[in-house]
């Protein structure tokens, strides 16, 4: 799962976050969370770094500016962001 920057075909883009940084970052997303069952999310980095961790197994992944993380539904993780991270996330789900 981490590294992986592809959605499954059939998703369509249902909604996007604001741009977040280190003040402006929802504080739930520094904490264990996960995407509701049948939607996907897509982490896309546009500035600095931040790490996506996976809390069932504490495996990490750094992303950098232009790169993005595939976050499945149902996967409980977090972010933990570098000083000059700006970043948003995408939500996808099928598309019916």
């Amino acid at each position: 799962m981490l590294g992986n920057s592809t959605l499954p075909e059939g998703l369509k883009l249902t909604r996007k976050t604001n741009v977040f940084d280190a003040e402006t970052v929802p504080k739930g997303l520094l904490k264990a969370h996960q995407i509701a069952l049948g939607t996907w999310g897509l982490l896309r980095v546009l500035d600095g770094e931040l790490r996506f961790v996976l809390e069932s197994s504490g495996e990490s992944r750094v992303l950098r500016a232009g790169e993005a993380q595939v976050v499945e539904p149902g996967v409980s993780h977090h972010v933990e962001l570098g000083p000059d991270a700006r970043f948003f996330i995408e939500f996808h789900r099928p598309d019916a």
